[in-house]
Protein backbone atom coordinates (compact mmCIF):
# COMPACT_ATOMS: atom_id res chain seq x y z
CA UNK A 1 0.00 0.00 0.00
CA UNK A 2 0.92 3.66 -0.72
CA UNK A 3 0.42 6.63 1.76
CA UNK A 4 0.70 9.81 0.09
CA UNK A 5 0.68 12.93 2.32
CA UNK A 6 -0.09 16.60 1.26
CA UNK A 7 1.59 20.05 3.06
CA UNK A 8 -0.46 22.96 2.10
CA UNK A 9 0.50 26.36 2.95
CA UNK A 10 -1.71 28.98 2.78
CA UNK A 11 -2.24 32.30 1.04
CA UNK A 12 -2.43 35.25 3.77
CA UNK A 13 -5.81 35.97 2.85
CA UNK A 14 -7.18 32.85 3.76
CA UNK A 15 -9.49 32.37 6.45
CA UNK A 16 -10.97 29.86 8.45
CA UNK A 17 -14.57 29.67 6.56
CA UNK A 18 -12.45 29.02 3.68
CA UNK A 19 -10.46 26.09 4.98
CA UNK A 20 -13.37 24.68 6.44
CA UNK A 21 -15.19 24.63 3.36
CA UNK A 22 -12.45 23.01 2.01
CA UNK A 23 -12.46 20.92 4.64
CA UNK A 24 -15.96 19.80 3.86
CA UNK A 25 -15.51 19.21 0.17
CA UNK A 26 -12.18 17.07 0.86
CA UNK A 27 -14.35 14.72 2.97
CA UNK A 28 -17.42 14.45 0.77
CA UNK A 29 -14.74 13.57 -2.14
CA UNK A 30 -13.25 11.24 -0.02
CA UNK A 31 -16.11 9.38 0.62
CA UNK A 32 -16.87 8.73 -3.14
CA UNK A 33 -13.95 7.52 -4.29
CA UNK A 34 -13.58 3.69 -4.05
CA UNK A 35 -9.56 3.62 -4.65
CA UNK A 36 -9.32 5.17 -0.90
CA UNK A 37 -8.45 2.92 1.71
CA UNK A 38 -8.35 5.87 4.13
CA UNK A 39 -8.14 9.42 4.58
CA UNK A 40 -7.89 12.31 6.93
CA UNK A 41 -7.27 16.05 6.32
CA UNK A 42 -7.36 18.93 8.58
CA UNK A 43 -6.00 22.08 10.15
CA UNK A 44 -1.83 21.86 11.64
CA UNK A 45 -2.68 21.15 15.25
CA UNK A 46 0.53 23.34 15.13
CA UNK A 47 2.17 20.66 18.02
CA UNK A 48 5.58 21.16 16.74
CA UNK A 49 7.38 24.01 14.46
CA UNK A 50 6.17 23.54 10.71
CA UNK A 51 5.32 26.35 8.19
CA UNK A 52 2.24 24.35 6.83
CA UNK A 53 -1.17 24.81 7.41
CA UNK A 54 -3.06 21.89 6.49
CA UNK A 55 -2.44 18.40 5.63
CA UNK A 56 -4.28 15.40 3.57
CA UNK A 57 -3.62 11.63 3.86
CA UNK A 58 -4.79 8.89 1.71
CA UNK A 59 -3.94 5.63 1.75
CA UNK A 60 -4.22 3.48 -1.17
CA UNK A 61 -3.19 -0.18 -3.05
CA UNK A 62 -0.78 0.78 -5.45
CA UNK A 63 0.53 3.96 -7.18
CA UNK A 64 -2.46 2.95 -9.88
CA UNK A 65 -5.25 3.58 -7.53
CA UNK A 66 -3.03 6.66 -6.46
CA UNK A 67 -3.03 8.12 -9.79
CA UNK A 68 -6.54 6.83 -10.31
CA UNK A 69 -7.38 9.49 -7.06
CA UNK A 70 -5.30 12.26 -8.23
CA UNK A 71 -6.14 12.73 -11.11
CA UNK A 72 -9.80 11.90 -10.83
CA UNK A 73 -12.43 14.71 -11.71
CA UNK A 74 -13.77 14.32 -8.24
CA UNK A 75 -10.16 15.50 -7.01
CA UNK A 76 -9.75 18.12 -10.20
CA UNK A 77 -12.98 19.57 -8.83
CA UNK A 78 -12.12 20.02 -5.61
CA UNK A 79 -8.53 22.18 -6.66
CA UNK A 80 -10.84 24.16 -8.72
CA UNK A 81 -13.31 24.78 -6.36
CA UNK A 82 -11.08 25.76 -3.34
CA UNK A 83 -7.18 24.85 -3.60
CA UNK A 84 -6.06 26.63 -6.27
CA UNK A 85 -6.96 30.01 -4.70
CA UNK A 86 -5.36 29.04 -1.41
CA UNK A 87 -2.26 27.58 -2.04
CA UNK A 88 1.29 29.37 -1.12
CA UNK A 89 3.33 26.13 -1.22
CA UNK A 90 3.05 22.59 -1.17
CA UNK A 91 4.91 19.52 -0.65
CA UNK A 92 4.02 15.99 -1.02
CA UNK A 93 5.19 12.44 0.08
CA UNK A 94 4.30 8.82 -1.14
CA UNK A 95 5.31 6.18 1.52
CA UNK A 96 5.31 2.42 1.57
CA UNK A 97 2.67 0.84 4.10
CA UNK A 98 3.96 -2.93 4.01
CA UNK A 99 0.68 -5.02 3.83
CA UNK A 100 -1.81 -2.15 4.50
CA UNK A 101 -0.49 -2.01 8.55
CA UNK A 102 -2.64 0.24 10.22
CA UNK A 103 -0.98 3.75 11.11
Amino acid sequence: MILHAALFTWRPEVGPEEVEALTGALEEMAGALPMLSGYRCGVNLRLRPSPADYAVVALVADEQALAAYLDSPAHAAVYEAHLARMIESRQAVQLEVPDGTAL
